[in-house]
């Protein structure tokens, strides 16, 4: 049974979006490993920018810098 998790930030991801992801990553798992689809669990976290961090400072810092 494959499980796939996909951490992402919480930015706005649509519910259409999520549902592509899910969608597209259980196909690419049957495509390329010929896993059953119907077994294959897929979880997206959706982590605060504030909890995610790149280079020693947090998303929500950095995205304020670009501003």
């Amino acid at each position: 049974m494959p499980y796939i998790n996909i951490k992402i930030t919480d930015e706005g991801v649509t519910k259409e979006q999520k549902a592509a992801l899910i969608k597209g990553a259980t196909e690419l798992l049957q495509r390329v490993l010929n896993k059953n689809p119907q077994t294959t669990v897929v979880i997206i976290e959706e982590v605060p920018t504030d909890n995610w961090g790149i280079g020693g400072e947090s998303v929500t810092d950095r995205r304020l810098k670009e501003k």
